[in-house]
This record gives structure tokens, C-alpha cells and sequence, in this order.
């Protein structure tokens, strides 16, 4: 795949930006649409050549697929760990067990890697606080695998298994 041009850059930041904002504020209300369509129209002049090198070639069939399929799959799991953690705030009973874990990434792209570890922070309970080469370091509310394999497989593995389809 080719360097594209700075239009299809461009465009390709606009849209991604977008995608985002939307993913983050989570609502379909028209002035935060418009507000989000323009922040992103606004920053992606800054910055689109610093985030992609291939534009719209990004946008495959497949990718595209794993997209649709991990943004439903990805709010569910920010909601089962919005349940999770305000049951944890109002029942005493429920154990907290704080702590930081290291999980792996498979992940070669930096923006996998970037999609990975904000996908992380924006689940409640589990923050990424350093990210290098292979390696994220993460703080966890309920920490139930202390290994570096049994918390990539609880924290890492389910966003990743779509997110390398996606950022390759």
C-alpha cells in the first residue's frame, strides 16, 4: 500500500476523528454532532499528516467489518464494566482488589496499540497508564490474574482479537 495523497489523508483523519468523537460522547444529538463534525474538520488540518500515511486505502471491506463489529461489542463491554464497578461502589461485599498488571499486545501498528490502550482506559475500572514496544501497563480495580499472561487474556486479549483486524 502506497503513500496516498494529502486529500485522502485528510479525509481519512476527518472521518476517523468523527468516528471517535461519537464513540466518546456516545450520543446521535445533532449540535454534538455538528460540533464534533467540525472540531475534527478543524483539528485533522493539523494533524493528518502525522496520523496516516495511507488515507482511504485504510478503508477495506474487511476492516470495515471488524469495525462494525467491534464498536457494538466494545460499548457492551464499557456497560458490563459500568454495572460492575458502581455494584463494587454500592455493595460492600463486593471485593476490590487493586493493583497494576502488565499484559502483551500482538499488536504491530502504533495506532493498534493507541486503539488498544484507550480501549482499556475507556472501560471503568482499568486505566492504561504506560504503553512500550509489547508491553501496557495497567491499573485494574479487581485484579484476578497477576501474570502477565492471565491479564492479557482477561484485560487485552478481547479488545485485541478485533482490533488486529481492524489496525492489522
Amino acid at each position: 500500500m502506497g503513500k496516498a495523497g494529502k486529500l485522502s489523508r485528510y479525509i481519512f483523519t476527518v472521518i476517523v476523528m468523527f468516528i471517535s468523537w461519537i464513540m466518546l460522547t456516545s450520543t446521535f444529538r445533532k449540535d454534538e454532532l455538528v460540533a464534533g463534525f467540525i472540531v475534527s474538520l478543524l483539528v485533522a488540518i493539523g494533524s493528518f499528516e502525522y496520523l496516516t500515511e495511507h488515507g482511504l486505502g485504510h478503508f477495506s471491506p474487511k476492516r470495515i467489518l471488524y469495525l462494525l463489529i467491534y464498536s457494538p461489542y466494545y460499548i457492551w463491554q464499557i456497560l458490563l464494566a459500568n454495572f460492575d464497578v458502581a455494584y463494587r461502589v454500592v455493595s460492600p461485599s463486593m471485593p476490590i482488589k487493586p493493583g497494576f498488571v502488565i499484559i502483551k499486545t500482538n499488536l504491530k501498528t502504533d495506532s493498534g496499540k493507541l486503539a488498544l490502550a484507550n480501549s482499556i482506559t475507556m472501560t471503568p475500572g482499568t486505566l492504561t497508564i504506560d504503553a512500550k514496544n509489547d508491553e501496557i501497563l495497567i491499573h485494574w480495580i479487581y485484579v484476578k490474574d497477576e501474570t502477565i499472561e492471565g491479564a492479557t487474556r482477561e484485560v487485552g486479549t478481547p479488545f485485541e482479537k478485533y482490533l488486529k483486524e481492524i489496525f492489522g
